[in-house]
């Protein structure tokens, strides 16, 4: 929605070099925004695109498939809506970050972390948060320890003391950026006065695994290869692993409050833009809408959220664990 264009010589002899034809009055998205490599994300090419035009990232996510047809019903019916011509892109969520950053696109579907990494470059806010029937608040979800069913390990009266039991254990986490699978649990131990920080995690366990996502992290735990593990709650069902592998395991510990994902529009889109599509998205909980909705990620509803209160638990265990978004 702003215009920023940087093209220095030196890029400008490159491109030229290269051979590549760029029509510099268009507005394009590159895909390939997550690659180091990619001339494209190196020198910034950004035009900028018509007033009336939005562009919404949407996500991948584990659980979600056929998205990008998906995504063209919803951006179809959001164009009816409002009026404007808003198109949709398929992206993970680093690409969806940059897209924000660097003015390709004007709303993004993102976690708690990347709503906050989003606001910290480019000054976007989460405006709409999702309501799932496998989030057991409603716009929050719980981050989970989980063992063997037949673990010698006991849930006791606090946090502190049950997890407390880990120290010698093997342990795994979802991923390094994983919220309900890294952050959340990390802000309780350091929080809780088990660990200084994660750089103490080594000290602490006697080995950590840190996994590509929560099914890996889940099946180190049914292989035996680990004690514990942290996921978010919803992992404990289909797709992550079966509902026979569930059987098999047992949540230890409970962190609720976690923010659910939800939709950030950044902060160069005009105020009145902004309330339009946010009052047509809202619409998606019609119910002559909300199959359309639903299919995305498994979302019943969306419901306002403001921003700072929605995401304070995710800034404050960021702070606390000492990670920066």
């Amino acid at each position: 929605m702003k215009s920023k264009f940087l093209l220095s010589l030196g890029s400008l002899s490159l491109l030229l070099s290269v051979g590549l034809n760029l029509n510099l009055s268009s507005y394009q998205f590159k895909p390939a925004l997550a690659e180091a490599d990619d001339l494209y994300q190196k020198e910034k090419l950004v035009t900028q695109a018509p007033n009336n035009r939005i562009v919404i990232v949407f996500a991948t996510r584990r659980d979600a498939t056929d998205l990008e047809k998906k995504a063209q019903a919803v951006t179809d019916f959001l164009s009816k809506e409002t009026g404007l011509k808003v198109e949709a892109v398929v992206a993970d969520e680093t690409a969806a970050i940059e897209a924000l950053r660097s003015n390709r696109a004007d709303v993004a579907f993102l976690g708690g972390r990347g709503a906050l990494k989003a606001e910290q470059l480019t000054g976007a806010r989460m405006y709409l948060a999702e309501v799932r029937p496998d989030y057991s608040g409603g716009k929050t979800y719980k981050s989970v320890v989980v063992v063997k069913k037949d673990s010698p390990l006991k849930t006791l009266g606090n946090a502190k003391q049950t997890l407390g039991q880990l120290k010698g254990k093997k342990m795994a986490f979802a991923s390094r950026t994983s919220g309900s699978g890294y952050i959340i649990p990390t802000s309780t131990f350091v929080g809780d006065g088990l660990v200084k920080n994660p750089d103490d995690y080594g000290k602490f366990f006697s080995e950590v695994m840190y996994g590509d996502g929560y099914t890996s992290a889940l099946q180190a735990v049914l292989r035996g290869q680990v004690d514990a593990a942290a996921v978010s709650e919803y992992a404990l069902n289909p797709p992550w692993i079966t509902a026979a592998e569930a059987q098999q395991l047992r949540v230890l510990w409970s962190i609720p409050g976690v923010p659910a994902h939800g939709i950030v529009i950044d902060n160069d889109v005009p105020q009145a833009t902004r309330e339009k599509l946010v009052n047509a998205l809202l619409e998606l909980n019609e119910p002559n809408n909300k199959a359309m909705f639903t299919t995305l990620y498994n979302s019943t509803q969306l419901v306002r959220v403001d921003h700072d209160q929605h995401l304070a638990p995710m800034k404050t265990a960021l702070q606390r664990a000492k990670i920066d978004p």
